[in-house]
């Protein structure tokens, strides 16, 4: 694994992906998919941002097989009807990469499901996408589910009394407990895979500290936070192509082991080239990973037969 770049990556062709969020990390992933012959479908709310994303990679590379589909991951409703389009419209599905997400907003903001907007986007969607393209991922070949997290998690927990923080909004106590929830969802999928025979290799990745957009979409572009990535960014923020190679790794390498999480390798994971990331001891309680799942079945309406 050591100095893991893009060029590494194995030929795609016949293989099939989907990976959620059209801009920063979901770009990157996308780009070098199609780039090394997979089939991909860039999934995302904006039919504009995902259309331009489409093209910009057309762009790079002529005979490139993507195209983009409507997904709101902030709405059940979507997430199933996306789920129905893609079992109607093939077989089987080889990569799911769990990738869009919302970060710190300062005003607490609700999906039309009633859930907290980070809660809601980061892990319950993605819960709840990955369970109707289950079915799909089982017939594929040598299939993952990549869940992105972020070193937020680190400091996250999961407020079973107060998920969707009804009683207290904090944005990075959101934010931190959605991540968490996507490092211990991957680790839990894992797990029932194996239980189940459902053949599905599931692992966790984060991006460090990459210079992406999701800052200033969650937060304003005028909020501190955003000031401060402006300042600090070029220096301190790698750019979106290497955060974006953890997450690549583990949909591509054939040394990247099921149920594990990659990270950048330098200055506290917050950036460099793939390697094994530090799990908070938190993520490997199986009693509350157990009890999360429960609690998302029930949430948003899925099972995962």
């Amino acid at each position: 694994m050591a100095g893991w770049t893009a060029s590494e990556m194995p030929p795609q062709h016949g293989r099939s992906a989907i990976v959620t969020g059209t801009g920063g990390l979901g770009y990157e992933d996308a780009l070098a998919l199609a780039g090394a012959g997979g089939e991909v479908i860039l999934a995302g709310r904006n039919a504009a941002k995902g259309a331009a994303s489409v093209n910009k990679i057309r762009a790079k590379f002529p005979t490139a097989n993507i195209r983009f589909e409507i997904l709101d991951l902030a709405n059940l409703a979507s997430i199933q009807a996306f789920g129905r389009r893609m079992q109607d419209q093939r077989m089987s599905l080889d990569l799911l990469i769990n990738n869009a997400a919302v970060m710190t907003p300062p005003r607490c903001q609700i999906t039309s499901d009633q859930f907290e907007l980070q809660f809601g986007t980061n892990y319950l969607g993605h819960f709840a996408l990955t369970a109707h393209l289950l079915p799909l991922l089982r017939q594929g070949k040598n299939s993952r589910v990549v869940s992105v997290s972020s070193i937020a998690n680190r400091d996250g927990a999961i407020h079973f009394d107060d998920l969707q923080s009804e009683r207290r909004y904090q944005p990075m106590v959101a934010y931190g407990q959605s991540k968490l929830a996507n490092l211990m969802f991957a680790f839990e999928l894992q797990r029932r895979s194996d239980a189940a025979g459902w053949g599905i290799t599931s692992i966790a990745a984060h991006p460090g500290i990459s210079r992406t957009d999701l800052i200033s979409n969650g937060a304003g572009r005028n909020s501190p936070i955003a000031f401060v990535r402006y300042l600090l960014g070029p220096i301190f923020f790698q750019p979106a192509a290497q955060g974006a190679l953890p997450t690549l790794f583990a949909a591509t390498s054939p040394n990247a082991k099921a149920g594990t999480y990659y990270g950048p390798d330098r200055f506290n994971e917050t950036r460099g080239l793939p390697a094994e990331a530090k799990v908070p001891p938190q993520a490997q309680d199986m009693s509350v990973a157990a009890r999360l799942w429960n609690v998302s079945e029930n949430l948003t309406g899925v099972k995962f037969a």
